[in-house]
């Protein structure tokens, strides 16, 4: 039996993926086993999987000051040294890593050991921890080819993100009986991030009596964002948060709108849902999702309205746009070369762990 040692960790995004790949691996044959940090979101989602959990010393390189920037190096050298010792005692085939800080030490022990390592860039250009993982890496996959020019020749593997098949299993009837809305009204999504967006919610809500006459409104707000004066509109349905019943959501829309991150839009790209990308701004974020937001625009997947522009009129404008050309988006989405992001990614394991 091939083994392999997943790593990812810190937000969901990093390990949500890993998730995904888990039914292929397992029928493939693989024995899984994972390495997070000691107490990180990835241990109780993991752990709940009845997947072999290790935690691993872990730091945090910042690009700001912090005193901590003085510390963490040397828990990132205990986690290199735990890494090391497990890789020793799991004898994987194969290292697949999604990013975030813990997956340094990993990654490094992974090449230490000349254990092939393949990671995962999600955003165009890597961030801090994958730009520290990519000498130590066999492969890196990419969601954008943009990304190419930025690796070392030969590395780079375009593959999409892993998505996880429920989101395909969705039912517009469930979703419209869970939202008390009308199954045959086309609808529009709004999902502002985990933590939501003020800047979104507050447009959206201004603009919801020119956008119901046409369309019904599913809004994921983000923790403590409901407006309680708007609970009884009739045709707009607002939750904080939605865990199970996304897909359903999702298989209701006829339109979504959302930031940008790398997880979320290829999630729209997979379910072909015709999208207005609102990415962070600069000042907020180190600008991966505008790069992110631009990719998509350039191939026809996305329309992109920058958070600065945002307004009322402009994002009525959009609507009318995506609406109208909904069949456009819809058919470049479909003609995309990450169609199958699992089968990919699944195919280069296997390569590289010997199969």
């Amino acid at each position: 039996m091939k083994k392999i040692v997943l790593t990812g960790g810190g937000t969901a995004g990093h390990v949500t993926p890993n998730i995904a790949l888990l039914p292929s691996l397992q029928e493939a044959g693989y024995e899984v086993h994972y390495i997070g940090s000691y107490t990180g979101i990835e241990k109780n989602l993991i752990e709940d999987m009845g997947i072999p959990y290790y935690g691993i010393s872990s730091g945090k390189l910042r690009r700001y000051f912090d005193m901590k920037n003085f510390t963490d190096p040397f828990r990132v050298v205990k986690g290199f040294g735990e890494a090391n010792r497990l890789l020793k005692e799991i004898k994987p085939d194969v290292v697949f890593s999604k990013g975030g800080f813990v997956t340094v030490p990993v990654v490094m022990a992974a090449h230490h050991n000349k254990i092939p390592a393949i990671i995962h860039e999600s955003d165009m250009t890597p961030g801090l921890a994958n730009k520290l993982c990519i000498p130590s890496a066999t492969k890196v996959c990419c969601n954008f080819r943009e990304t190419f020019d930025l690796l070392p020749d030969g590395k780079a593997v375009l593959t999409g993100t892993p998505i996880r098949k429920e989101l395909f299993e969705g039912s517009p009837a469930r979703a419209a009986q869970f939202c008390g809305l009308d199954v045959d009204k086309p609808t529009i999504l709004v999902i502002g991030g985990s933590s939501g967006s003020v800047v979104i919610n507050k447009v959206v809500r201004e603009s919801l009596d020119s956008i119901l006459p046409n369309f019904q409104v599913i809004h994921l707000c983000g923790k403590d964002h409901l407006d309680e004066t708007l609970q009884d509109k009739e045709g707009y349905v607002q939750f904080e948060y939605i865990s199970n019943e996304l897909r359903d959501l999702f298989a209701l829309s006829d339109l979504v709108i959302s930031r940008a991150g790398a997880n979320a839009i290829c999630e729209l790209l997979a379910l072909q849902k015709p999208n207005i990308l609102i990415p962070l701004s600069k000042a907020a974020s180190r600008g991966d999702q505008i790069l992110n937001a631009k990719s998509f625009k350039k191939n026809g997947f996305s329309y992109v309205l920058e958070e600065e522009e945002l307004s009322s009129t402009s994002l009525l404008n959009a609507i009318r746009d995506v609406s109208t050309h909904k069949e456009q988006y819809i058919n470049a989405m479909k003609e995309s070369e990450m169609s199958d992001s699992i089968g990919t990614i699944m195919k280069l394991i296997k390569e590289l762990s010997g199969e």
